[in-house]
């Protein structure tokens, strides 16, 4: 049996946040990671952006052994014994802990029926994977108009790939942009060569004599030498549930990512459902500043820092030319106010609450301005038209 001050189940970009966090307040404590993929812990990304610019592969990786972390990688934690504090993996092998972190992450949605054939973007497998039948004149069909789908949709194009991209929602991006903004990303997509087919059901994905076959809802056939999907993620919380630890759309932690009010388990980054208090209520982020910020306060936390976490994460995307950031609960269902001094290409979105105070803003084609942005969600006031032009500069 192997055993460990810090057990963390996970290999992704919290749980090596959360080591370097222990690290800040534990010198000596043995950790032990245990995460599915093949691979150390690396960023993300660079998997839809960077690498496809030309950055290199070997500027992805995190250095979590530098932390002095025994990696157990390719294996997962399927049981755990919370009154024992035991872990076990599956290839049998036990693990002993005092502290227990649950980065289990998400896993990407699939349609069992589409069978084998298409790549669910997620992982540096599914990367390369893609990366490899990118040649120039390739033929892909990218489901899904949301974060993955646009990001690897602009990648592919600008490698020379010819690609068509299906989705059911009126524009890219529907659920974060207002319909205006949905609107025209969507025609520069389509002006830079890319087919998109918004408003489209995929009925079944078949793969015949070295074609894969797409068939829409309308009856329309794509043909393509791949697929790629990008229908968002479904977070792992069967470890937590079948231990008896609450979930609710996610593990349930509080303000120190404590799970359950046990001292000694803890949950964070895309698995964890956490208090913010600027909003007033408790959310599931995805993105990449979330899983290094709570990941690192957490790990601390495991520590003995007993420091809360009331960061209000952001995210951030580019569309080829186009690029942004985004703070706070951004969601094209709520009312917003904007202002533009370009349209399309550089402004700010507020997204407000009923009562006309910001719950999120979109920075569009402005960078730099995300905390003074996160100060005006924090503040809790009806937004003014010289706040939202201050951020506009």
């Amino acid at each position: 049996m192997l055993s460990y001050r810090y057990l963390i189940v996970g290999g992704g970009m919290t749980a090596d946040a959360a080591c370097k966090g222990i690290r800040e307040c534990d010198a000596e404590g043995t950790i032990g990671l245990v995460g599915a993929e093949s691979h150390p812990p690396y960023k993300r990304p660079p998997l839809t952006k960077g690498l496809w610019a030309g950055a290199e592969e070997n500027s992805i990786w995190r250095g979590t052994e530098e932390a002095r972390v025994d990696l157990r990688l390719g294996r997962r934690i399927v049981a755990l014994d919370l009154e024992k504090r035991r872990a076990v993996d599956d290839r049998g092998d036990e693990y002993a802990y005092e502290r227990l972190l649950l980065a289990t992450g998400g896993r990407p949605r699939t349609v069992p029926d589409w069978g084998d054939d298409v790549v669910y973007f997620r992982t540096l497998d599914d990367y390369r994977d893609v990366r490899a039948r990118a040649r120039a004149g390739a033929r892909f069909v990218v489901i899904g108009g949301g974060f993955i789908g646009s990001e690897i949709a602009a990648s592919l194009t600008s490698s020379g790939c010819a690609v068509t991209m299906v989705f059911p929602e009126p524009g890219i991006g529907w659920r974060v942009f207002a319909a205006e903004l949905a609107a025209f990303v969507t025609d520069d997509y389509r002006s830079r060569g890319v087919e998109v087919l918004a408003g489209a059901s995929v009925d079944g994905v078949e793969r015949e004599g070295g074609v894969t076959r797409v068939r829409l809802g309308e009856g329309r056939v794509l043909e393509a030498d791949a697929v790629v999907a990008g229908l968002g993620i479904e977070p792992n919380v069967e470890l937590a549930t079948a231990a008896g630890l609450p979930v609710d759309g996610g593990i349930v932690v509080d303000e120190y990512g404590r799970v359950g009010g046990r001292e000694e388990i803890f949950a964070a980054g895309d698995v964890a459902r956490f208090p913010v208090p600027a909003l007033g209520e408790s959310t599931r982020v995805e993105h990449e500043d979330h899983a290094n910020t709570h990941g690192r306060r957490v790990g601390a936390n495991m520590a003995g820092a007993e420091q809360t976490y009331d960061h209000l994460p952001f995210f951030y995307s580019d569309l080829f030319d186009l690029g942004y950031e985004a703070v706070g609960a951004v969601d094209s269902r709520s009312a917003t106010l904007a202002r533009w001094t370009e349209p399309g290409k550089k402004g700010v979105v507020a997204y407000l609450d009923g009562a006309g105070r910001p719950r999120g803003f979109l920075l569009w084609g402005i960078f730099g301005r995300v905390d003074a942005a996160r100060e005006l969600i924090r503040v809790g006031e009806p937004i003014e038209e010289d706040a939202l032009a201050a951020l506009v500069g």
